[in-house]
């Protein structure tokens, strides 16, 4: 391999050097002369940005062009043959973009290009962007805009990557993910908990309209959102918890508490390996059966791997009936021995509208009566309960439309009584919230996804999707690391397959 001329070797790390003695020369002199700390601080990142600039250009320098020679023979037996003039190869870092020549290899010119060795020998990245500025760039994006994410990076680095960049980076990034969680090591049963949770829940989506919708609205009056502007995604979480037995009592302290959460809820435990995923799919129907599919199998696969048949299985969720048909297509009670519990939370929300029908909205009356309710929902008196706000509506003289409502938040609780043993569920110490997947919901697409102005299309939605549900999951440095192997295995398989530098941490 032809690396450059010992003179120009010298050359270069000649000025290296200079730049190094250059910037210590400046330290003694800012603080002899009594300069800001912010001052000198700015002015050392600049020299940092340009002696790394430096220090990379000789680094390609040192490399050389990778000539190997006039034939290199293939891992398969067939030999390739070098080819013309040496093809220039752009790399953007974090201290610029470089552009060098490299001598490459193919059967003939004008055919396909089959082996370049510096590409090899330095394990290049695919595409012209370092796998340091991915890194950078792919994690700004998980919280922040695109277009502020090329602002942050000009600040700091001097140069802008475009939003379009961004975005072709993220989703090509995010095809790696499937295959991640696919390789993902079962968490040691030891450091597990006691209970295996699994959630599931919908969150919309604000999508860009497609050109047949934008036709068929532009014939009508449009003033206003449409159904067609969100699209339900679906998520799913799977962790394990370790028993938490408590009261009636302690749940509507925390309910009800006006100050510091209650002795009983600061020592709750931790959930141990919590995984999310996110899927946004349809049919050639439009329904959201792929999404469904998707989700459960994901968490029917993490059940039989983690739990082994020896724990106990809840199945935590709100009132959605398709959700509970899916859990119970996808973990049938043939295969698995499943607690269906339905969120507390959202059996509260019917007990308020309940309570409204009787007593205005953040009345003393209401507080006190949704109170009284709750206490006998938790206690195992769900029927109780329903007695008693009918003895109320006959007392109250409840109008036909509120009796009406009435009746239909009774059906919500009967078509529920299996999944609403809570008294029963508080002993066995079962979580009875869903905060976990309500939490996933907010951070995986709320916090990032519905923003003002924010628009997404299928792909787009995914990829973001994807790789927050990795990051919420605890896995994103991880995940950073497989893809960079996963793709030098690619591209450099005899080369890669050996590289120990795989195995260190990757920058934050």
């Amino acid at each position: 391999m032809v690396t450059m001329p010992e003179t120009q070797q010298s050359d270069n790390i000649r000025i290296l050097h200079k730049h190094f003695d250059e910037m210590l020369k400046f330290i003694g002199t800012a603080a002899a002369d009594g300069q800001s700390a912010d001052g000198v601080e700015r002015m050392l990142w600049d020299w940092v940005l340009q002696l790394g600039q430096e220090a990379m250009r000789t680094f390609f320098l040192l490399a050389g062009d990778g000539d190997a020679g006039e034939r290199v023979s293939m891992p398969d037996g067939r030999e390739v043959v070098r080819l013309g003039a040496p093809h220039e190869r752009k790399y953007r870092s974090v201290f610029g973009e470089f552009s060098f020549p490299r001598v490459v290899y193919g059967t003939r010119e004008g055919q396909k290009i089959e082996h370049v060795p510096l590409d090899a020998h330095l394990q290049l990245p695919e595409g012209k962007f370092s796998y340091l500025l991915q890194e950078w760039a792919h994690s700004l994006s998980l919280e922040i805009p695109f277009g502020q994410v090329s602002q942050v990076l000009e600040r700091i680095l001097g140069f802008r990557l475009s939003v379009n960049s961004l975005e072709r980076g993220g989703r090509w990034c995010a095809t790696d993910v499937d295959d991640f969680w696919e390789e993902q090591p079962v968490p040691p049963t030891e450091k597990e908990g006691e209970l295996l949770v699994c959630s599931a829940d919908g969150k919309g989506v604000p999508m860009r309209r497609s050109e047949t919708e934008k036709q068929r609205l532009d014939s009508k009056s449009d003033d206003g959102m449409h159904s067609g502007d969100k699209k339900m995604a679906l998520l799913g979480s799977v962790y394990t918890v370790d028993r938490y037995p408590r009261t009636a009592q302690e749940i509507l302290d925390a309910l009800f508490r006006t100050g510091d959460l209650p002795p009983s809820e600061k020592k709750r435990p931790e959930p141990c390996f919590k995984h999310v995923r996110a899927a946004l799919k349809r049919d050639d129907a439009d329904t959201t059966a792929p999404q469904t599919k998707e989700i459960f199998e994901w968490m029917a696969k993490e059940v039989e791997q983690r739990g082994q048949g020896k724990k106990p299985l809840v199945l935590l969720m709100d009132g959605q009936e398709s959700l509970w048909n899916a859990g119970l297509k996808y973990l049938p009670e043939s295969k698995f021995e499943v607690v269906e519990i339905l969120d507390l939370l959202h059996a509260a929300s019917y007990v308020w509208k309940a309570v409204h029908l009787f007593h205005p909205v953040n009345s003393e009356q209401a507080g006190k009566l949704v109170r009284k309710q709750m206490e006998r929902l938790l206690s195992g008196e769900l029927g109780s309960m329903i007695r008693s706000f009918r003895g109320k509506a006959s007392r109250d003289e409840l109008s036909r439309k509120q009796r009406v409502e009435l009746e239909k938040i009774f059906g919500y609780f009967i078509n529920n009584t299996e999944r609403m043993d809570y008294a029963q569920y508080l002993a066995a110490g079962y979580p009875i919230a869903s905060g976990i997947i309500e939490g996933a919901c907010r951070t995986v697409i709320k916090d990032r996804m519905e923003r003002s102005g924010m628009r997404w299309v299928f792909a787009g939605a995914n990829a973001m999707m994807n790789l927050r549900s990795v990051h919420l999951s605890n896995l994103w440095d991880e995940f950073l690391q497989y893809r960079i192997k996963k793709e030098r295995l690619r591209l450099y398989p005899g080369v890669a397959a050996n590289d120990e530098l795989l195995t260190i941490p990757l920058a934050a």
